[in-house]
């Protein structure tokens, strides 16, 4: 508690000093966002363990405090929003083919079927959602392949090894050579 009290009081000294988070010099930014980020997940991780035992207006406060630190660093601009979407949606529009081709057709011995596709969707979405709930960081595209070897796999379809077996990655031995 006395080093959160600490980090508290630095913010709010901090924010005192500048006035506002866009007048925070350059050199001191990372520094000071970092602090509030900090305090946020300490302060989250206390509401949900429900340690220290606090009293309810204690806790009123340090919800406004968390929520107002919540708005000056958790935010995403919506021109960021649009250049990722216009990105995503480009890049999938020009190399779809690629994709499907790859997740489709090279990670099984045999084509992927629609069971086996469908079976792989709905195997992502529900780990991609329950990563999403438990805030683990996770890849969607690993989630994905990943289910579709599963589906390879319970189905007996095989899956194709042969890269890992010719892998040039140095100090790579699956094979020992000659």
């Amino acid at each position: 508690m006395l080093a959160m009290r600490t980090l508290v009081n630095g913010i709010g000294t901090e924010m005192a000093l500048f006035k506002d988070l866009a007048k925070v010099p350059n050199d001191q930014v990372r520094n000071f966002r970092n602090d509030m980020y900090l305090a946020s997940e300490a302060l989250r991780i206390m509401q949900k363990s429900g340690k220290p035992q606090l009293a309810a207006a204690d806790v009123a406060v340090l919800k406004n405090y968390k929520n107002h630190i919540d708005r000056a660093t958790r935010f995403i601009p919506l021109w960021v929003k649009v250049a990722v979407a216009l990105a995503l949606g480009l890049g999938t529009m020009v190399g779809w083919k690629r994709i499907v081709v790859t997740v489709g057709e090279k990670i099984g011995k045999n084509h992927l079927t629609y069971a086996q596709g469908a079976a792989a969707e709905i195997t992502a979405m529900a780990t991609i959602g329950a990563a999403d709930a438990f805030g683990l960081p996770v890849s969607t595209t690993h989630v994905l392949s990943s289910g579709v070897a599963g589906t390879m796999a319970a189905n007996h379809s095989g899956l194709q090894w042969a890269p890992f077996a010719t892998c040039s990655w140095p100090g790579y031995s699956r094979f020992p050579r000659p």
